[in-house]
């Protein structure tokens, strides 16, 4: 054996080298990974997609008629009340004629005077013919009826006449020249309903058709979210789902809630030049308006103000929710903790109770008794 090893000494070493290189080389080495623990929690799948806002209810004030407008005198912004006088309308101006027209008009003139003429003739006659008429009824030698048929043709002649000096007047104002001014009556524009003016969308001092659109009167903390998905997706989205809003220009997500999803669909062609089936999701804020914060207050009181969603608390930490509202009952049973109560109903008036919380009459906590 030892002169085996003696003799074959440099090949073991060789082939002893060469296991310990190939060892070496494919051992496997370890990689740097990110350790977490495992938890269990909710998947959220949801529909990712651009949307704008608007105005919930928007009231648009419009021309009542066709003529000259006063300028306008609001700007966006200003607070009107409904009622308030926006501005005045007038009638519009006269209009020249072309040649033709006047043509027209002046032989018409022509003949008004004609007809004019003719009819003071005939009122003239009219009148001798009543004259005799009343001296013979005096003496007795005219029925009563003759007397009033003569009389009944004087009063035709005469409205006959008046009629053709009417007829002659106008011909004469529509010849003229006009001056281009406005009529001189003045029709009031009244806001519609109370709210902010939020676009003055004609500036006046200019003749406007009737119904063009004025100004546009809405609250600004009554909007709602407007997002055009995909038929495919919209069928995918229940009322009452959740909706997260993020790159609205704050620092957290803003959180909304599916209120309609309109049933008339649309096509619309994509950046690609593919029509697509798109259909209006309608989303409101979960507190019905965004959120507002006056920070002015917040500094001057040295206040910290902190945002609490506790639904997501209560899906990644149940314990601390836990911990929280035992702590909370604690503070309640010592004394500690007196919430306001705005009012206290039975349980047979529920209906009335739910209704002060939805319509946002509630100035604090509403208890529903079981007794």
């Amino acid at each position: 054996m030892g002169a085996f090893l003696k003799r074959w000494r440099w090949a073991v070493l060789l082939l002893a080298a060469l296991a310990g290189g190939l060892l070496f080389a494919f051992w496997p080495q370890p990689l740097p990974v990110d350790a977490a623990p495992v938890i269990r929690g909710q998947m959220l799948v949801g529909i990712t997609d651009d949307g704008i806002t608007r105005v919930r209810r928007l009231h648009i004030v419009s021309a009542p008629i066709t003529g000259y407008l006063e300028p306008i005198m609001l700007e966006a912004g200003d607070t009107v009340a409904r009622g308030r006088l926006i501005t005045h309308m007038h009638g519009l101006p006269s209009q020249p004629m072309d040649p033709n027209s006047q043509r027209q008009a002046r032989a018409a003139l022509v003949a008004a005077r004609a007809n004019a003429d003719g009819a003071g003739a005939a009122l003239a006659q009219a009148e001798r013919d009543r004259t005799r008429a009343e001296a013979l009824a005096k003496r007795g030698f005219m029925a009563r009826a003759q007397l009033e048929a003569v009389r009944t043709r004087a009063a035709t002649a005469a409205a006959a006449l008046a009629q053709g000096q009417a007829e002659i007047e106008r011909l004469r104002a529509q010849l003229a020249d006009p001056t281009g001014a406005a009529g001189r009556a003045e029709v009031p524009v009244r806001s519609s309903a109370s709210g902010t003016v939020l676009s003055v969308l004609r500036q006046g001092d200019s003749i406007v058709p009737e119904g063009t659109e004025l100004i546009s009167i809405g609250n600004p903390a009554d909007i709602e979210v407007v997002v055009d998905l995909l038929s495919r997706d919209a069928v995918r989205v229940q009322p009452g789902a959740r909706v997260d809003f993020s790159q609205w220009g704050g620092d957290s997500p803003l959180v909304g809630t599916v209120q309609r999803i309109e049933p008339l669909g649309r096509l619309k062609v994509s950046a690609l030049g593919i029509e697509e089936q798109r259909v209006n999701l309608i989303i409101g804020f979960a507190a019905g308006r965004i959120p507002e914060v006056k920070i002015g207050y917040l500094l001057v009181k040295n206040i910290a103000l902190i945002g609490l969603q506790s639904s997501d608390y209560r899906e990644r930490k149940p314990e601390v929710v836990r911990n929280a509202y035992e702590h909370l009952f604690a503070l309640y049973t010592e004394g500690k903790l007196k919430p306001q109560v705005m009012a206290a109903f039975p349980m047979k008036d529920y209906v009335t109770a739910l209704n002060t919380v939805k319509d946002r009459k509630a100035l604090g906590k509403v208890v529903i008794t079981m007794r």
